[in-house]
Formats: structure tokens, C-alpha cells, sequence
């Protein structure tokens, strides 16, 4: 057991988690955390009493070798995000390649992501893709857009729901409004929703809408 276990945790639906996850979640010495309180919620809902660390974007760099220390030492530790699978635009992916480095062994659960329910239920092609995750919010935005306009693709990315329409529109200036795209948000949750059409008319959807929850982006490639 003295491994790092990456464990896929739930995009919204507490009943999206496998069995193992949560016998892996209750066996480890420790478990790392996005946001504690957050995997909290989860932890009680499944009758976990386990110890807790933080462990996200912003004390990642620092906390990688002492973790990675604490393996070799005989520690068997978990890492979850606060929702979906660990180092997909979430931390994860420093502390994987340390754990590589040293020879120390990573398990990787198979589990929830919220790109993949949202590419099969775009109804766009899903046979070859990329997941572009967020995209820069300033430098290279622009060169980035280009570049995009290009790939003929299905495109996936994550995004705010304050720079969704932002987005949305510079999708529509670069890639053509003419364009079909889907956009899912609140993926397993009561409000769950996915809008289909050209750029265009999704726009004209969300334009005078509040819009709440996590999102995803689903573009057609170029013709």
C-alpha cells in the first residue's frame, strides 16, 4: 500500500464513485486534498474518517518532495481534486512526476471527468479529439484562437461561467459563428444542462441568462 493512489472523485452526483475508490479512500494512511473542506462533504456522505492534507495549485510546488517523502517512508497516500480525476486541470501532475522520479509506485483509479460525458452528449464526432482544458486568459489568447480555427478536431475545454459568453464569442470571431459546439454545465447535478448549435445561437441562448455552475466546451473541428 505504499503507493501514490490518484482517486477520481464525483463532478457533482455523490453516487458517481466507484466501490474502490472509496475502499482505497478509506485504507491509505493519509489523503491529500484539493480543498478540504469540500472533500469533507464527501468523506462524511461515505463514512470516511481519514487523516486530511492540503494539496492544490498553490502549495503544490513546495509540497512534492515532502510528500513524496512520506511514500518512500511507508506512508500510502491518496490524492483527490474536488471533483473528478486528479492532474486534469487540476494538482496532480508535480507530484505524479516526483513519485516517477523516485521510483515510487502511482495508481491511477479509473473514474469520474466531466470531458467525457460532455463530448458523448454533444453529439459532435468522438472517434478523435483534444482537450484543450482552459484557455490563456490573456498572453498567447489570441495566437491560441488561430491556431484553434485550424484543428479539425472535436475541441473540449473547461471554462468559467463569468468568461463563458467572452469565450464564446471570441470562439465565434476566430473558428466562425457558423460553427457547431455544445455546452454542458453542472454535468450529474439537479440543474444539469447542455446547449447544442451553431456559435452562434448558443450565444443568442446565454446572452441574457445568469449563468451558474461548472462548464464545458465542446467544438466541432474545421471542415
Amino acid at each position: 500500500m505504499s503507493k501514490l493512489f490518484l482517486v477520481p472523485t464525483p463532478i457533482g452526483n455523490l453516487e458517481d464513485i466507484t466501490m474502490r475508490s472509496i475502499r482505497i479512500l478509506k485504507e491509505v494512511d493519509l489523503i491529500l486534498a484539493e480543498d478540504t473542506r469540500n472533500t469533507t462533504k464527501l468523506l462524511n456522505h461515505y463514512n470516511i474518517q481519514n487523516k486530511m492534507q492540503s494539496h492544490h495549485l498553490f502549495n503544490e510546488h513546495k509540497s512534492v518532495s515532502g510528500i513524496a517523502e512520506k511514500i518512500i517512508g511507508g506512508t500510502s497516500i491518496a490524492l483527490v481534486s474536488d471533483a473528478g480525476t486528479p492532474g486534469i486541470s487540476d494538482p496532480g501532475f508535480l507530484l505524479v512526476r516526483e513519485c516517477i522520479k523516485l521510483n515510487i509506485e502511482v495508481e491511477c483509479l479509473p473514474g469520474p471527468t466531466a470531458l467525457i460525458p460532455a463530448l458523448v452528449n454533444s453529439g459532435l464526432p468522438c472517434e478523435r479529439f483534444v482537450f484543450e482544458g482552459f484557455l490563456p486568459h490573456k498572453k498567447g489568447r489570441q495566437t491560441k484562437l488561430k491556431l484553434l480555427a485550424e484543428q479539425n478536431y472535436t475541441m473540449i475545454f473547461y471554462e468559467s461561467p463569468f468568461r463563458l459568453l467572452k469565450t464564446l464569442e471570441q470562439f465565434s470571431e476566430y473558428l466562425g459563428f457558423e460553427r457547431k459546439a455544445s455546452v454542458s454545465r453542472e454535468l450529474s447535478k439537479v440543474y444539469e444542462e447542455t446547449i447544442r448549435g451553431t456559435l452562434f445561437e448558443i450565444i443568442a441562448y446565454f446572452k441574457n441568462k445568469t449563468i451558474k455552475g461548472e462548464i464545458v466546451i465542446v467544438v466541432e473541428g474545421k471542415k
